[in-house]
C-alpha cells in the first residue's frame, strides 16, 4: 500500500508551495497538502492474503473476489452484494434489475394505498365520533331538559311529550 499527498512545487522556483497565515485562518489548515486530497495506491496482485486488519480484508476482496466469515470491514458485505450483480450475465442482471424495481413499485403502491386509507379511515372515524358526540350532547341536553321541566312542576309525562 502507497500513501501520497499532492505537493506542490515551483517551476522556476523550485520552492514548495506554502499557505499564507491569512489562507491558514482561512483554511484552518497549516500545510497546503492538507487541502488536497489524499491518495492511497494498492498493488492487489502483491497482496500476501494474509488479512491483518479491516484494510486487509477489503484488499483480500478486491484480489479474490471472496469474503471470508470473519471478516468485519464495514461496507464489505453490501460491495460483496453488489459485484455478485455484476459478475451475472448481462440477461440476468436485467431481469434482477427489473425484479428490483417491481419491489420499489410494490411497495411504493403500498405505502400510497396505506397512507391514503388512513387518511379515510380517520376522516371517517372523526365524522363517526362527531355524529355520535352529538347525539350524547343531545341527549343529556334533553335529560337536563326534563329534569328542569321537572324541577319547575310540570309532570314527567307532559316533559317527555314536550321535549318529543
Amino acid at each position: 500500500i502507497y500513501h501520497g499527498t499532492t505537493k506542490l512545487i515551483g517551476i522556476h522556483s523550485h520552492e514548495e508551495l506554502r499557505l499564507s497565515k491569512k489562507q491558514q485562518e482561512e483554511f484552518q489548515k497549516d500545510q497546503v497538502y492538507e487541502l488536497f486530497p489524499e491518495y492511497y495506491l494498492i498493488k492487489v496482485n502483491q497482496f500476501n492474503d494474509l488479512a491483518q486488519d479491516k484494510l486487509d480484508e477489503w484488499i483480500y476482496f478486491l484480489k479474490n473476489e471472496v469474503i471470508e466469515d470473519s471478516f468485519t470491514a464495514k461496507g464489505l458485505k453490501s460491495a460483496k452484494k453488489k459485484l455478485d450483480v455484476m459478475k451475472l450475465p448481462e440477461k440476468e442482471q436485467l431481469s434482477y434489475k427489473y425484479y428490483l424495481e417491481s419491489l420499489h413499485d410494490r411497495a411504493s403502491f403500498y405505502e400510497s394505498t396505506y397512507v391514503q386509507g388512513e387518511k379515510k379511515g380517520r376522516k371517517e372515524g372523526m365524522e363517526k365520533g362527531m355524529e355520535k358526540g352529538m347525539e350524547k350532547g343531545m341527549e343529556k341536553g334533553i335529560q337536563e331538559a326534563l329534569k328542569k321541566m321537572i324541577a319547575s312542576g310540570i309532570s314527567a309525562d307532559e316533559a317527555k311529550r314536550i321535549l318529543e
